[in-house]
Formats: C-alpha cells, sequence, structure tokens
C-alpha cells in the first residue's frame, strides 16, 4: 500500500515554510480493538503534497474488517517526532481501499478542529510472486514402488529449460557411498514446463467488478413477539439481535465493494398490514418501487420499523427471493456485477423442493447465497443446502457450482460476551467461500478481469439491483 497526500493549509506570503511530513499507519486487533503502530513511510521534506516511496506489506483477507489508521505529521527533525505538528488522521478499512476504483481512494484528513487537514490518497496493488503456476511433464522408464533415488533442481533451472529437453541424474545416496563405480540409478527427463498467471480476486475488484448485495431475513411465528425479550427479534436497547448481528456483521465487510452502498433487503413470512396479507416477500422499507437501503445502517433501520409494523408469520418460503435475485444477475453476462444474496432465517423451511429448484437454476449465474441460522433448530434442511458434501440436485439436474453456505449462528455466541470479536469470526466463516466461488464462476465463463481504470476516470456506474 503507498500513500500520497495533498494539504489545503496556505502558507502566508510573507513567511518561508519548510516541511517536513511523514504518515504513520496502525492497524486494529481485532481481539482488544488497540490500534498499534506498523510502520512509518520515510519522512519528505520541503514540500505540501508528499508523495511517499515507502510501501507497507499488509495481509489481506477478504471476510475480515481490518481497520486501518493513517496519521499524517509535520516535523521538525527527521529523528524526533516527540514533538509533531499533527495534521490529522483518516480511519478506513483495508476492503475501502482493495474496493475502491482502480483499488484507489481519497479521503479527507480530520482530527483538528476548526481546520481543513487536507486529504490522503491510498493506492493497494497486489504482489505478483503468489499467482503463477507451474505445469510441467516429467518423462522416465516404468518404476518399482521403491525408492530408487532423487535429484535435485530450482524454479530458475526449470524456467530456462522451457524449450528443450533436459535430463536429469537421479542419484541414491547409499548405493553411491556402498559403490565406487557407481553412476546413477536412472534418469528424469523434462520434456515440457509452463508458467502461467491465474487471475485472482483483487484483479477482478480493481477492474471494476462489483459485489451487490441483497438482504433477506425470514422469520415464522416461534420467533415470537420482537417485544419480548423471548424473540429471536428482540429490540432490545442494549445489544442488538441475532438477526441485526449476523446482518452487520456480513453487510459491513460487503458493503466496501459495492460502489453505491444501495442494497435491497427484504422479509419473508409475515402478515403486512392493513388487511393482515401473508407476504413471502416484501420490502422492509416499505417501498414496492424501490426497495433499496442506503448502507447496512439504512437496513437495519427498515429492519426495525418492519417489525414494528408486520405480524411475524409462517409459512417461510425460500424460493421467491432467491429467484428475485437470480432474475437480476441472469441480466449480466460480462462479469462486471457479482451478487450475494445473505438470507438470515429461524431454520423452518416449507418450500424445500422450490428452493432446491431455485439454487439449482442460480448455479449457473453470477450469484452465491449465505444462509445464517438462528434460535434452537437443528438446521439439518440448511445443511442440505449447503452442498458441501453432496451437491444439490433437483429434477434429476446437479447445481453447477457450490454457492450456498450455511452457517448456525449460535456456534459464534461468544460466552465471555466478546461480541465484536464473535461476530468478526462469524463474518469470517460464511464469507470466506465468496471469493473461489467468483473465480470459479468467471472461469467456467473464460471471462477474464478488466484493466484497472486511469486515475481521473469518472466514478464506476451504479450496479444493476434486484
Amino acid at each position: 500500500m503507498s500513500f500520497s497526500g495533498a494539504s489545503e493549509r496556505s502558507v502566508p506570503a510573507t513567511k518561508i515554510e519548510i516541511t517536513v511530513s511523514l504518515v504513520v499507519l496502525y492497524t486494529q486487533s481485532r481481539a482488544s480493538q488497540e490500534w498499534r503502530e506498523f510502520g512509518r513511510t520515510e519522512v519528505i521534506d520541503n514540500t505540501l503534497n508528499p508523495d511517499f516511496v515507502r510501501k507497507f506489506v499488509l495481509d489481506y483477507f477478504f471476510e475480515e474488517k481490518q481497520n486501518l489508521r493513517f496519521d499524517v505529521y509535520n516535523v521538525d527533525s527527521k529523528t524526533n517526532i516527540s514533538k509533531p505538528d499533527f495534521l490529522g488522521q483518516a480511519f478506513l478499512a483495508l476492503g475501502e481501499v482493495i474496493g475502491g476504483q482502480g483499488s484507489r481512494v481519497e479521503r479527507p484528513l480530520t482530527g483538528v478542529p476548526g481546520k481543513k487537514c487536507g486529504t490522503i490518497l491510498l493506492t493497494a496493488e497486489e504482489l505478483s510472486n503468489c499467482r503463477d503456476i507451474a505445469t510441467m511433464q516429467l518423462f522416465t522408464l516404468p518404476l518399482f514402488h521403491d525408492f530408487i533415488g532423487e535429484f535435485t533442481t530450482s524454479y530458475r533451472e526449470l524456467s530456462k529449460a522451457q524449450n528443450q529437453f533436459t535430463v536429469y541424474e537421479v542419484l541414491n545416496p547409499r548405493k553411491k557411498c556402498k559403490k565406487k563405480k557407481y553412476v546413477n540409478s536412472g534418469t528424469v527427463t523434462l520434456l515440457s514446463f509452463s508458467v502461467d498467471s491465474e487471475f485472482t480476486f483483487v484483479d477482478y475488484i480493481k477492474g471494476g467488478w462489483i459485489i451487490s448485495m441483497t438482504m433477506g431475513w425470514g422469520s415464522c411465528f416461534p420467533t415470537g413477539n420482537p417485544l419480548q425479550p423471548t424473540s429471536l427479534h428482540y429490540m432490545s436497547p442494549y445489544q442488538l439481535s441475532a438477526y441485526a448481528m449476523a446482518l452487520k456483521a456480513v453487510g459491513e465487510i460487503i458493503q466496501d465493494y459495492d460502489s453505491d452502498k444501495l442494497f435491497p433487503a427484504y422479509g419473508f413470512g409475515a402478515k403486512l398490514p392493513p388487511e393482515g396479507r401473508i407476504s413471502h416477500q416484501f420490502p422492509l422499507n416499505n417501498n414496492d418501487e424501490d426497495p433499496n437501503c442506503v448502507g447496512i445502517e439504512g437496513v437495519l433501520e427498515s429492519y426495525f420499523q418492519s417489525l414494528r409494523t408486520v405480524q411475524l408469520y409462517g409459512p417461510t418460503y425460500f424460493a421467491p427471493v432467491i429467484n428475485q435475485v437470480a432474475r437480476a444477475a441472469a441480466k449480466i453476462s460480462d462479469g462486471s456485477q457479482y451478487y450475494v444474496l445473505l438470507i438470515i432465517t429461524d431454520g423452518v423451511i416449507s418450500d424445500m423442493t422450490q428452493t432446491k429448484e431455485a439454487i439449482v437454476s442460480a448455479s449457473s449465474l453470477p450469484m452465491s447465497i449465505i444462509i445464517v441460522g438462528v434460535g434452537p433448530a437443528m438446521f439439518e434442511a440448511m445443511e442440505e443446502l449447503d452442498g458441501d458434501d453432496v451437491r444439490v440436485s433437483s429434477r434429476g439436474r446437479y447445481a453447477e457450482r457450490d454457492i450456498v453456505q450455511f452457517v448456525p449462528f449460535r456456534d459464534y455466541v461468544d460466552r465471555s460476551g466478546n461480541q465484536v470479536l464473535s461476530m468478526a469470526r462469524l463474518a469470517k466463516d460464511v464469507l470466506a467461500e465468496i471469493p473461489e466461488q467468483l473465480l470459479s464462476y468467471m472461469r467456467t465463463r473464460d471471462i477474464q478481469p478488466r484493466p484497472p481504470p486511469p486515475a481521473t476516470t469518472s466514478p464506476t456506474p451504479a450496479p444493476e439491483h434486484p
């Protein structure tokens, strides 16, 4: 990750000011939430718009919220910042940088009351030495199932031999010590060797690929009145419900990769006012024309408002909301968007046959489905939909890809009360498969990532929503 800055502080015409700038990077511990210094840039003299050379190497995990803090200083000594001139700071997640247009973001510096602190520009680059795949073809005579010998080579030597046959002597150390006239135990011939670079998850993000997330929560009568502490939807003034915690844990990570931060959110399994009609798919914001909510906080606000107006009821159907997202995903053929449907449910599903059919059909589209089960149910049906062991099938058709990930919420309830850490583990487990699911879709469709847009290009177009 590299940095540059633009100062908005003016320098009086009657005074000459020599600036010395540096940036200090801090990372936040998931367990303790404490900030720890990760590194510092070099000090740059005499400029109001420094472009730092030093870069920081960070391990990036899509499924984790990796919070960063950048403190910017003017200092009067290259070796002493005990009395620095604090210019400002910026807070953001690593995912925001990766998910920015061309993996670049610009953020205002804050922290100095009453003053414009300027901005900081952050750029992320993926290290290229982790994506190479080597393929080789070796030839030898038929061998016995026993140790015959060994030979040593290197990647560099193999690379040099790409266009010619190379013969390696196979040596057995024990025979070599015992026999004076020992030459070798045979040979191995390298017939071909090639190195190919595989496209990565970050390549698609940098090329302008967008994750479009849709939320769906389903509930039926056993979850109870949300005004009562026994309900899974209990609206406590002190802590979020299991539904809200799961939605926030997953949503706060995925929203970094959605350019417009607009999320369609639906409920299913409820009686709607005023006539009490049972609905298996209704917008949480009560707007049939535009079900989008602004940011994860907007989704939570609509969720809480919906709990005050609808009556939780059954049965619970998954297929309608899956098909709704699938219709939007079917319009995308160039790999520019990938859809993630997050379903939070108590585990009681009433349309298993239709849901399997919907999943099989959706498996050929650019979408994934995350299911979080809350409450005490056994979730056998959800495990069946996950498809980790046996691919989901319907009427003789098998899912083209494994696109469903299921986790029970109860496995992530921290008995010590550290909900921040437990929700981080939940998000990590449910999101861990998304990058590979996206790559599997791109590979099967032979869709290559687009080149990163120039720094001067206009913002990425708004994504297509269900």
